[in-house]
């Protein structure tokens, strides 16, 4: 299983200095891929609960100071040569199609073909309005996104005739380096999320965020989506990849780890084995890839993040 991380993008410590020290230790270690994330804003009285906490009406507070992520991948291209770089995920709705696709083709050329582009629709209402971008049909609007980046990426000649998007035909270069392109990595938790993998896409993002049987269930979505278009796309399992984003803590008092009213969740433990225990579940389902992501907040340091998710490499082997 693959390890990738998340880097401290987002916090009070995403500066330049803690970026270039964590993508130059982490390629130096091997690690296999680096991430970065869309946050558009963080909303004071968010008209919906952040996904997975339903009575949580505030956000991470790491939301609050976000670097912009094709910027920041782009800058990581520059600082590293190996590792590859990917989005997970980046809110196509938000974006232009041509300009999205653009900015990704210009980071894998620049990188010399280590882009991937993970991609979803967003949840947050606050986030389309201020993208002023309906809420409605956004699924609509998500295919013919891929569609349009599609077409930029392998026609010579791009025409395009949508209900949300129109291009008149037009020469759109440079090509990505990658052939046909980069691989697309779709985000979400819906049926209609996996459709649009097998029609349009490369893999899945998954997040284990809630419990090991709500996970479960995305699993067997991803799989039956898979099986069921298998005959008439000749595509199976080893054609998709699976991703999944986790978030590793290690609790460092005991009143951080009540135990007593509820189980804790997937990827924190008192130590580093009741982490990798997870780690080994995910291993065990037939994950590809598993990203690691660490807050950047408060008390946060670089050297000491490297040497922990070392560690829990160690479960992914």
């Amino acid at each position: 299983m693959k390890v990738g991380l998340v880097v401290p993008q987002a916090g009070v410590n995403a500066t330049k200095e803690n970026l270039i020290t964590f993508i130059h230790l982490a390629e130096r270690e091997g690690f296999e891929s680096l991430w970065v994330y869309d946050r558009m804003l963080y909303a004071i009285n968010p008209q919906q609960p952040y996904p997975g906490t339903p009575d949580k009406r505030e956000w991470p507070e790491s939301f609050k100071n976000v670097l912009d992520p094709l910027t920041t991948l782009a800058f990581i291209a520059a600082n590293t040569s190996k590792v590859n770089l990917g989005t997970c995920i980046i809110d196509m709705i938000f974006h232009n199609p041509i300009t999205l696709t653009k900015e990704f083709t210009t980071i894998d050329i620049l990188s010399e073909g280590r882009t991937i582009c993970g991609f979803g629709i967003g949840w947050s209402k606050d986030e389309y309005l201020a993208a002023n971008i309906p809420y409605e049909k956004r699924g609509e609007r998500a295919d013919e996104i891929l569609q349009v980046m599609k077409k930029v990426w392998t026609d010579d000649i791009v025409e395009f005739n949508g209900d949300f998007y129109k291009i008149p035909k037009s020469i759109i270069g440079p090509k990505p380096i990658q052939k046909p392109h980069p691989k697309i990595l779709l985000g979400g938790f819906s049926p209609k999320t996996f459709e649009r993998m097998i029609k349009y896409g490369d893999g899945h993002i998954g997040v284990l965020a809630g419990s090991f049987e709500y996970f479960t269930n995305s699993i067997k979505m991803f799989n039956d989506a898979i099986e069921k278009s298998s005959g008439r796309r000749r595509r199976n399992r080893k054609d998709f990849d699976l991703t999944i984003l986790t978030y590793p803590y290690l609790f460092t008092s005991s009143s951080e780890d009540d135990r007593s009213s509820h189980r804790p969740p997937p990827m924190t433990g008192r130590t580093i084995d009741e982490i990798g225990s997870d780690l080994s579940k995910l291993k065990s389902f037939g994950i590809d890839r598993v990203i690691l992501a660490v807050n950047a907040e408060k008390d946060y340091d670089v050297n000491e993040t490297i040497e922990f998710v070392k560690e829990l490499r160690k479960f992914c082997e």
